[in-house]
């Protein structure tokens, strides 16, 4: 197996706090007595100030004339420039910067449907928690109210999709504004900030620098006193299940999460967004994955214990009332975040504070902890269950591949340290249930809002973020031309990664659901294309796979290709029903 070096994917905290004025600093290169307008500069050029000092690598965007004084700055100083093919894709690139580092990345874009373009990536980036930071362009001031060339309430359209949004006024509040994004964006829930500017305050000229990052400061462990309640439910409790969830993925949180394990017999079961927490060494305690429908093994242990550890979980990725639907869990909230309370979720104790100084705290209390022969054998029995589901069926493959034997075979031939990005559609059920990884943060799923498209500009981004390892995109045909024009952008970055593509001719993960509710199917059946074709013409790599069998030597020939390379994979989905909908309750496709 390849070694593995983790990227830090921790909110940028820790830095070391300045006593300097944040919003009028002394600048120390300026001689002393020097008058401060020989250091007036473009409000333009502060914003690329600003970023420089955030830390900022990149900025994604789509130039046009109300933003483009930040372009002309960007090609004196500051971050590299990435331009894409759309906005919308520019957010999911940097969206996925913010998820795979734990720094904001940055979109920049100009006014009216450049602003509005970005609506699908905020929404996805603040629902799903991966801090990013919006700056749009604007009409001038004096254009603001009058029905002009792209002028819009870009404040009151971002307000809906991002956890703040303002727009400057003057050019001296340009530099603060942007730090208070930044500040927005890395605080829980973590999510996307976006800041519009004017075109002619992006022009006037301000003294108002920022060139000292302003973090939020990390929280302490949660109250000693509410850990040992905390404990002594789990050590009294009969079947005390950890359910880990979103903000237990970050590389101090999975480390302490981990270091928990080594001293507590405890299982755990992941959400979509989890994935990876558990270790190779600690798979004992792996119960698979929930985040969809409630049939899975980890389902059936979630609903027979009688604790739940709910660590750094987010309600969007899986409704508490599908694991706690009759209210008979005792539940211990442990996150940054104070509980949403909610008729299914209503925590006997909440254990707020950093999730990793908390965790920590924990263990000290619980170690030594091990499950009760009774459940461990409920345990032992669901993990035969998870590794049942892992066998190959011996498919026929007339009518293409079969989704879970081609997935099993990435999870075998792919190296520990490949990052996965996956799009939505019933290839990611199936990877979800099947592909084991084991470092947080290595297969990205959109679980909060479900959104087609992410995966080819993840990967573009996951290229930039963990340069010299192994980045594979995962995603159905559908969802692949939703951002498949970026793949001149990947050619012309000279990214280099591999994008698998199951290809059914429809949109499936809707048609078995249609057909579970209704016996038939409305609006699912696509076109055919030319995937090679279309790979070709951009400078890409094309691949056509048909059988498993020949899956194996394809994938190796386009992990060593320089560039992008796509493989078309036709799979054959006329099980889905039966397979993924196996078990299901009554109310569940409601």
């Amino acid at each position: 197996m390849t070694k593995y070096s983790p990227v830090q994917n921790d909110k940028a905290t820790d830095a070391a706090p300045t006593s300097v004025d944040p919003v009028r600093p002394v600048d120390p290169a300026m001689p002393f007595g020097a008058s401060t307008a020989a250091l007036s500069r473009r409000s333009a050029d502060r914003v690329v100030e600003c970023l420089t000092a955030y830390g900022v690598k990149w900025v994604f965007g789509v130039p046009g004339a109300k933003i483009d004084p930040v372009y002309d700055a960007l090609i004196d100083d500051g971050p590299e420039l990435i331009v894409c093919r759309h906005e919308q894709n520019a957010a999911f690139m940097a969206a996925a910067v913010g998820r795979l580092s734990g720094r904001p990345g940055v979109v920049l874009v100009t006014s009216g449907p450049g602003t509005s373009n970005l609506a699908t990536g905020l929404l996805t980036a603040t629902t799903e928690g991966d801090p990013m930071v919006a700056l749009c362009g604007a009409v001038p001031r004096a254009d603001r109210l009058k029905r002009t060339h792209q002028t819009m309430d870009a404040v009151g359209m971002l307000s809906a999709v991002t956890k703040s949004a303002g727009e400057v006024s003057v050019a001296d509040n340009v530099p603060e504004a942007i730090a208070n994004a930044f500040r927005q964006a890395t605080q829980e829930p973590m999510g996307a900030a976006a800041v519009v500017l004017p075109y002619d305050v992006l022009v006037d000229e301000t003294t108002v620098t920022m060139k000292n990052p302003h973090w939020v400061p990390r929280l302490g462990s949660a109250p000693a006193d509410s850990v040992q309640r905390a404990a002594a439910l789990l050590k009294n409790a009969t079947l005390p299940v950890i359910l880990a969830g979103a903000r237990s993925g970050s590389d101090r949180a999975a480390e302490a999460l981990r270091s928990l394990l080594g001293v507590a017999g405890l299982p755990v079961v992941e959400t979509f967004q989890a994935a990876g927490v558990i270790s190779h060494e600690l798979e004992e305690h792996y119960l698979g994955r929930v985040g969809l429908f409630r049939n899975q093994p980890g389902d059936i242990l979630l609903h027979q214990a009688d604790v739940i550890l709910a660590v750094g979980y987010d309600f969007v990725e899986y409704e508490p009332s599908k694991w706690n639907k009759d209210h008979q869990r005792v539940i211990i909230h442990l996150d940054e975040l104070t509980a949403d309370l909610d008729d299914f979720y209503r925590p006997t104790v909440e254990l707020r504070g950093d999730v990793a100084e908390t965790l920590d705290a924990l263990a000290r209390q619980i170690d030594g902890l091990a499950l009760r022969p009774a459940a461990a054998e409920v345990v032992s029995e669901q993990r035969a269950r998870l590794a049942q589901a892992d066998q190959p069926t011996g498919h026929d493959e007339t009518e293409g591949v079969h989704p879970a034997e081609l997935t099993l075979m990435m999870r075998a031939l792919l190296p520990d340290d490949t990052t996965v990005l996956c799009d939505v559609g019933s290839h990611y059920i199936y990877m979800a249930r099947h592909f084991r990884t084991y470092h947080p943060r290595t297969l990205l799923f959109s679980n909060g809002q479900q959104t087609l498209g992410v995966a080819l500009p993840w990967a573009i981004a996951a290229t930039l973020v963990r340069p010299g390892t192994p980045v594979v995109s995962v995603s159905g045909d559908g969802g692949f031309l939703y951002s498949a024009m970026e793949l001149e952008t990947a050619v012309r970055l000279g990214s280099t990664f591999t994008h698998v593509i199951f290809n059914d001719g429809s949109y499936d993960m809707v048609a078995f659901q249609q057909q579970g509710k209704y016996g038939r199917t409305s609006g699912v059946q696509l076109g055919d294309y030319d995937v090679v074709g279309y790979a070709e013409s951009f400078g890409a790599h094309g691949h056509r796979v048909t059988r498993l069998a020949d899956f194996a030597g394809v994938l190796a020939t386009a992990m060593a290709e320089p560039g992008p390379s796509i493989i078309d994979v036709r799979v054959d989905y006329r099980n889905n029903r039966d397979e993924l909908m196996a078990d299901l309750e009554s109310d569940v496709l409601q």
